[in-house]
């Protein structure tokens, strides 16, 4: 199993973040095939509910944990708020967000496409920096229950062991 890197944000203009959980970063850990995707992270117990690609502002869900794979193509893209990290991801690759987590999109390629999943019940919202209230954002990011599978390495993968709460 492939080990991902992993990134903790405090909150960032507007952007809350995830105060306990880290971004799991996995490099070259999917098939660069949208439907092997799909297989694959269903069957780990998370649900794909849509392909596209990632919005070019900063947006964040505090209902929902997240995860992003990257069916073909690559992108440039800020995690953690106006004052996060910038990443490359390519084919293969996938995000895990945790509820809170601001992201963006910054450059793509034309190919670029994301499968977007969630854990079982939870459903997402988009919320943007400029509107959030962010003592409701931290009181609903408290209440998002862990998963209880990676969707990229299931029951076993690192997630269950790196998002202890």
């Amino acid at each position: 199993m492939i080990e991902p890197q992993t990134r903790l944000f405090p909150p960032s203009q507007g952007v809350p973040n995830n105060p306990a959980l880290p971004v799991l970063i996995y490099r070259a850990a999917l098939p660069a095939d949208a439907g092997a995707i799909e297989t694959h992270v269903n069957a780990n117990g998370w649900e794909c509910r849509w392909r596209n690609g990632i919005f070019d502002y900063h947006h964040f869900h505090s209902t929902a944990h997240e995860a992003l794979m990257v069916a073909s193509g690559r992108a440039r893209v800020q995690i953690g708020g106006e004052d996060g990290d910038t990443i490359e991801i390519a084919a293969g690759d996938a995000l895990v967000l945790p509820a809170g987590t601001g992201h963006r999109r910054l450059t793509a390629s034309g190919d670029f496409l994301i499968v977007g999943a969630y854990p079982p019940g939870q459903d997402y919202q988009i919320e943007r920096p400029e509107a959030a209230d962010l003592p409701r954002a931290f009181a609903a990011i408290a209440r998002v229950p862990l998963p209880s599978s990676d969707p990229v390495g299931g029951a076993a993968g690192p997630l269950t062991r790196l998002w202890k709460g």
